[in-house]
C-alpha cells in the first residue's frame, strides 16, 4: 500500500472510531472528561496533522473550512 493510501485507510479507521465513541459518549450520558473520548478525538486530531505534513490539506484550508462550517452551525443550530 502506498503511502498516502496508508494515510487515508488509517484516517477513515480512526474517525470510524470516534464515530464509535461519540455514540457511547451518549448512551452513558459521559460527556465531560471521557479518556476515550479524547483519547479518539486525538488519534483523529493527529492524522489531520499528517495530511497537512503530507500537503493534502493545508491549515489556511482546515481554518477557512471551519470557519465556513461554524457560520452554518449558526444558522441551523444552538451550539453558537
Amino acid at each position: 500500500m502506498k503511502k498516502l493510501e496508508e494515510l487515508m485507510v488509517i484516517t477513515m479507521e480512526e474517525c470510524g472510531e470516534l464515530i464509535q465513541e461519540c455514540s457511547k459518549a451518549i448512551r452513558k450520558k459521559e460527556f465531560i472528561k471521557n479518556d476515550k473520548l479524547i483519547q479518539e478525538l486525538c488519534d483523529v486530531k493527529a492524522m489531520m496533522d499528517l495530511m497537512i505534513e503530507n500537503k493534502i490539506v493545508s491549515t489556511m484550508e482546515l481554518r477557512n473550512g471551519a470557519a465556513l462550517k461554524k457560520m452554518k452551525l449558526m444558522k441551523w443550530s444552538n451550539l453558537l
